[in-house]
Order: C-alpha cells, then structure tokens, then sequence
C-alpha cells in the first residue's frame, strides 16, 4: 500500500467517526478519496501551521511527496484499460481579476490534472456557481446536481477548488432480478422497513471475526479490479486483507437493494481533525496560491450518490472548496437486514474510493 493510499485509508476512518458522532444512526457516503483529493489542493498552497494542519487532518506523512503520490494513484485509478468506469476530475476556478502564483497553477495541473478558470465571481457570481454546477453534474454522469448551494459563492470569493468523482461497475457475480424479494430490514430495535432484498448463493471471500461478532464479505466487480466491501457490523479495522479473507467459502447472501444520496458541509468535522486555521480569515496561510495573506477557506462542500442493485454499483461524489479574502467449509448465511457498513476499494493501490453505512432505506 502507498503512503498516499494508506493515508486516505486513515483519513476516511476519521471522518466516519467525526460524521457518525453528529449523525450516530443514519444514512452515511462519502468519498474519502474525492475530498482528500480537493483538500491535498489545497495543501499544495499552504504554509506553516495552516499547511501543518491540513496534513495532520488527512493523515500525510511524507510532505511534498504527497503530490506526486496523488498523481501516480490517479493515474492508477483511472486507467483506460479497466473494466470498470471510473472517472475523477479536479477543476480550479479563479476569479478573473485576482492574482495565483504560476508555480501554485502548474503544480496543481501537473498533480492533480486541474486547470485553472478565470471566472467572474466578483460581478456575477451566482452565474459562476451555476457553471461550477453544471461542470460537476457532466463530470458524474448527472448524478451529482447542486453542489454548491445559493449564496455559498458570493462577490468575496477568489478561487473555487472542486473535485468530482464518478463509478460505475458491474458485480463479477450478477444476483439474479427474480431471487429478489420484499424481506423486513431492522433500522432499529424492534422496528423493521421493508426492502428489496437481493439474494445470491456463491463462493466469495468472507471472514468472521467472533471477538467482535463482525462479519465481513467482499463482492468484487468484473474484472476484480475493485471490490465492495461489506461489514456486519460493529468496527472496522485490517480485517479485509487477503490474508484474513477464506476466498472459497459458499455464503447464502443477502443484500438490499439501495440507493443513497448526502450532502455535507464538512467545516465542522474536518476542524474536529485538527483543520481549524485554514477556516480562519486572521489564521490561515494560503500564500503558496497567490503570493498574499487574507486568503482562507470559507466552505468545504461534499455531496455522494451511490444505487447499489442486482447487476452492480454506481456511484459518484463532488468536493467544493470555496476559498475567500476466514476458514469455514459449510455454507456461510451473510444477512444483511440490519444496519451495514460498505466500501468500494480500488484493490491494487487499497485506496478506498467511497464509504458508507447503510441505516435505512430513502
């Protein structure tokens, strides 16, 4: 695993603890990977301790390496060549009148594939968020609208960073449309939901761990390439190493059929993970931008959407930064008809590219 990967793997445990300790029992998905992407962006043009914070929140250890990490995991990710669709795109927008360091543009591009607009936030910057809008929507196949909310960009903002990142993928093993049935699913103590359970009868990587009571399946995607992961369900650790998963137990599977979409604004967690003087117009030291002080971070948007059925996955997620001055041999029974964590990882680089947990249907 890359220092970058294992960084990002770090990073979105962080983050599930900061949004569960908000939301301790409802719906969850993000994309670790999509924020940390923007956020590394932002790193790039920060000094000090403000530079010093963004690492300690997102786990980096190794500097200025981080960068070229991010640059060689993209380009693992969004190899042509895959069986998969996964698109990840990075875009800045700048206003038009301000001032960005040519070497804080070129590092950015040659990094992260991120080029600089010149918009006018200044003039019309309802406008410009309506363009960063429509740029996220076409870059996740439509399925993210409306990242930036009314009034987030306004006349004092000066660069806008987004990320957006797109998935889709069919299972290795398709579940068949008519083992799906309506079966009860357990959003809390004695009190049920129905769903749309999807059923299927394979050999699968599985594990069990009795000292937490976990169950753990993992449903590669075609091509193997990537997988989701699924935990039943109460802490998550190194259990999905191959070492630890029987690859040839039989599991009677069960799985609802779902489809989730969240939206957050991620200020208050990511202040809670120590990034608290970027959000700070008198703290923050953004000067490896534009060569100034005054810059800082006024919202850190998230949105994710994931539909998970018989024949596989989709999901996609965007990050808007808005800146201002396993050995058994019988059959396994893996039932998922109560609250579940899930992660869909990239298994060469272990990079975890979304994660959620599953509490109740929308």
């Amino acid at each position: 695993m890359s220092a970058v990967s294992s960084s990002n793997t770090a990073f979105a445990l962080e983050l599930f603890r900061a949004l569960s300790q908000a939301n301790p029992a409802g719906n969850i998905f993000v994309s670790p990977l999509s924020i940390s992407s923007a956020l590394a962006m932002v790193y790039l043009g920060a000094k000090g301790d403000t530079a010093a914070q963004i690492a300690q929140a997102l786990s980096f250890s190794s500097g200025e390496g981080v960068h070229a990490d991010f640059q060689k995991l993209n380009a693992d990710i969004n190899s042509p060549s895959a069986s998969y669709i996964l698109k990840l795109a990075n875009r800045l927008y700048g206003e038009n009148t301000a001032h960005f360091l040519p070497d804080f543009i070129e590092d950015t591009h040659k990094n992260y594939q991120a080029d600089l607009k010149t918009v006018d936030f200044i003039g019309a910057p309802e406008v410009c968020r309506a363009e960063i809008n429509s740029w996220v929507e076409q870059q996740t196949e439509n399925k993210i609208k409306d990242l930036l909310k009314p009034g987030t960009v306004n006349k004092d903002t000066r660069l806008a960073l987004v990320n957006a990142v797109y998935f889709k993928g069919n299972w290795k093993n398709l579940f068949k449309e008519t083992n799906t049935k309506e079966m009860p699913f357990e959003i809390r103590q004695n009190e049920t939901v129905p769903v749309q359970m999807m059923y299927q009868k394979n050999k699968l990587p599985y594990n069990y761990i009795a000292d937490h009571d976990l169950q753990i399946l993992e449903l590669p995607y075609v091509g193997e390439e990537l997988s989701m992961f699924i935990l039943l369900p109460k802490e998550l650790n190194e259990w999905t190493d191959g070492k630890n998963m029987e690859v040839h137990s039989e599991v009677l599977v069960h799985l609802p059929k779902f489809k989730l979409e969240e939206d957050y604004e991620l200020n208050d967690p990511l202040a809670k993970l120590g990034m608290k003087d970027v959000f700070c117009a008198g703290r923050a030291d953004l000067s490896g931008m534009n060569g100034e002080a005054g810059l800082f971070l006024s919202m850190v948007a998230h949105k994710a959407f994931v539909e998970v059925n018989e024949e596989g996955t989709e999901a996609a997620a965007a990050t808007g930064i808005v800146s201002r001055s396993l050995c058994y041999r019988r059959a396994r029974h893996f039932t998922a008809d109560h609250p579940f964590l899930f992660f869909i990882r990239h298994n060469e680089t272990k990079s975890i590219l979304f994660f959620g947990r599953f509490s109740s249907p929308q």
